[in-house]
């Protein structure tokens, strides 16, 4: 089993990455592989809702200058996730932002795999990225990985980050929470129980 965590800072071993880092410690800990992804420093393009990515057959995004479709590859082995973000002005950063509206609508499978946000902050507009973060698994049929408190640390520097102790246990239950679920995700598949049935999605508006 692996989890996928995206790091959505520009700083590639910033804050972002230390709290990323202690929930991948504890996910290997417990015998589940991880990889840390770096969005990285280029421009993340916006998504025009164009709908190639559901046309093309691969969920590729049209946009091949950036690091989404990379992102998409390394979905398909992926059993989990966690989304991680500085905070910039109460909200995720652009470049996550703009990176995860790409990665969703493009369609790859992520209904019924596990996943996580996390945030970084020097001191507030924590809580607001993160239920900005959590409202990409809700819409697309993601269990919800929770730990002891929100899933946010506080520093601004990395090594401020490590001293907020109770972050850093934040991030390693939530390391031991997403190990305990895949883990039961996967027995229930060794003993037979099947994914719920989809539906064909049904639209509406309110105009009437």
């Amino acid at each position: 089993m692996k989890v996928l965590l995206i790091n959505g800072s520009p700083k590639k071993a910033g804050c972002t990455y230390t709290a990323l880092k202690e929930v991948a410690d504890e996910l290997e800990r417990n015998g589940i592989e991880t990889e840390i992804f770096h969005v990285g420093t280029e421009a993340v393009k916006g998504c025009m809702g164009c709908g190639v990515c559901a046309k093309n057959g691969n969920h590729q995004c049209v946009y091949n200058d950036d690091s989404v479709n990379e992102a998409i590859i390394k979905a398909k082995d992926a059993d989990g996730f966690v989304f991680g973000t500085p905070v910039h002005y109460a909200a995720a950063s652009g470049a996550i932002t703009s990176f995860l509206d790409r990665l969703f609508y493009a369609g790859y499978p992520m209904a019924h795999k596990p996943g996580a946000a996390v945030v970084s902050c020097r001191r507030g507009g924590a809580s607001t990225a993160f239920d900005q973060l959590n409202k990409y698994f809700t819409i697309a049929q993601m269990p919800v990985v929770s730990s002891n408190y929100w899933n946010m640390v506080h520093g601004n520097t990395p090594d401020e980050v490590k001293q907020d102790e109770e972050g850093m246990q934040t991030m390693r239950i939530l390391g031991r929470n997403m190990a305990w679920l895949l883990k039961c995700i996967e027995a229930g598949k060794n003993n037979g129980v099947e994914k719920p049935q989809p539906e064909a999605k049904i639209k509406t508006n309110y105009i009437r």
